[in-house]
């Protein structure tokens, strides 16, 4: 395999119950810090949500290999983002027999 070109700064986050101050919490999204992908559009599909019609898009992000332990390697209960938009990821797993390279198979979810 190729290396792949990561040029593609996304800011991986991660879930965070906080109190909310009223005796309960809530889920907040803290930055673990930037990594560089390359990013490739998969299928989309158009399905109905509570204020109406949503647009998801599943991404295939590429990213530097991280082993299972480390913090920076991400995980399907994490998120990137690249200011506005928002890649909720699904699934994580080697690009590549040496484990040089992770596939991060993200679904990029946007009201229209």
């Amino acid at each position: 395999m190729n290396a792949p070109r990561l040029t593609i700064p996304l800011v991986l986050e991660s879930p965070e119950r906080v109190p909310d101050d009223m005796g309960g919490y809530r889920m907040a999204w803290r930055p673990k810090g930037v990594l560089y992908a390359r990013m490739r559009a998969g299928s989309g599909a158009e399905r109905q949500a509570e204020v109406g019609s949503e647009s998801v898009v599943t991404w295939r992000i590429t990213v530097r290999g991280a082993r299972d332990a480390d913090p920076r390697r991400p995980r399907p209960e994490q998120r990137f983002r690249m200011g506005a938009r928002v890649f909720r990821i699904e699934a994580v797993a080697e690009a590549d027999p040496s484990g040089l390279w992770l596939d991060c198979i993200a679904k990029e979810e946007r009201l229209s």
